[in-house]
């Protein structure tokens, strides 16, 4: 029987350093190190293959699925995948991929493409979450829409929203609207950009002095893992180290009344199993979005969120 590897496939034109973290967990509870795929390879155009093992099945026997990128060295028989640093422009490009790790049974925990969906393309967030009742700003989405049906949108949330791309992540290309003057520079830079986009009605989520704040939760098989409160001192720019805000690890104990529950349903909402859940307190406790692949962090994710990740991926199932 062929040696079971432990394989990380995450995207390696990414500078974000979860491959690492990964990788370092995994060495942490196995004593050996991960087979470095690159998900590229795997992505729509990519030489990727997944197959079978071919072996028998059963008590002793090889039923693994094997993974191999042809001219980059052997195939590699998985004990488990862990699929990780996809980003979300290519998520569409990656569920071939997806479907045949299912297919072949690899143990690989959160890879469901009904799911990724779901929290990548937030207009089918807020869709999932208006069925579930899972408490979020009133939103309202585009695509291609006249400047009329943009403008009575804007006025129906009060004049005072933020816009962002339906895809997207680290607080790119996302805009606080408070006049129409904004409101037309934004859809003009949608258009010019060819993208769908959706406005929500501003949380009014700020501190005693003014500055804005929320919470990242990331929630692992239905229990808290992680809480991050962001505070940006610009009320005008998203909660997002990228834009300047101050990132604090919290006990979830210091999470205000109700969030840590809302983060676990919200995540339960989309079918996901490991997630980071972006919400604030005010306007009662909202979701604002869900990430497939939270970031690590420099203080404490390492053993809060990836060493667990990736004991999930080994854990018997």
């Amino acid at each position: 029987m062929a040696r079971r590897e432990l394989v990380l496939m995450t995207d390696h034109s990414s500078t974000e350093g979860s491959r690492e973290i990964l990788s370092t967990a995994v060495r942490a509870l196995t004593g050996r190190e991960p087979v470095l795929l690159d998900a590229r390879h795997f992505m729509t155009g990519g030489t990727g293959r997944i197959t079978g093992a071919g072996g028998p099945t059963g008590p002793g026997g090889d039923d693994a699925p094997r993974l191999e990128v042809p001219g980059e060295g052997p195939a590699v028989t998985a004990e488990a995948v862990i699929v990780y640093e996809i980003p979300p422009h290519r998520r569409r490009d990656f569920e071939a991929c997806q479907r045949l790790l299912h297919a072949h049974g690899a143990r690989s925990l959160g890879t469901g493409v009904d799911a990724w969906r779901a929290a990548t393309e937030k207009d089918r967030t807020v869709e999932r979450f208006a069925r579930d009742g899972v408490p979020h700003m009133p939103t309202l989405a585009f695509s291609r829409p006249s400047r009329e049906a943009v403008a009575e949108a804007f006025e129906r949330l009060g004049g005072d929203v933020w816009a962002r791309p339906t895809v997207g992540m680290g607080g790119n290309d996302v805009f606080h609207l408070t006049t129409e003057a904004q409101l037309a520079a934004a859809a003009r830079y949608y258009a010019e950009a060819g993208a769908d986009w959706l406005i929500a009605r501003d949380a009014r989520n700020f501190t005693a002095d003014g500055r804005r704040h929320q919470y990242r939760v990331v929630v692992l098989d239905g229990r808290v893992v992680r809480a991050v409160e962001h505070v940006q001192p610009d009320p005008d720019a998203p909660c997002n180290e990228s834009r300047g805000a101050v990132s604090t690890v919290l006990p979830e104990s210091e999470l205000p009344a109700g969030l840590a529950e809302l983060a676990i349903s919200a995540t339960k909402s989309l079918g996901l199993p490991l997630a980071g859940v972006d919400l604030a307190a005010e306007s009662g406790g909202v979701v604002f979005e869900v990430n497939v692949h939270p970031q690590f962090g420099t203080v404490g994710g390492l053993e809060s969120v990836a060493v667990p990740y990736v004991a999930a991926h080994l854990a018997p199932q």
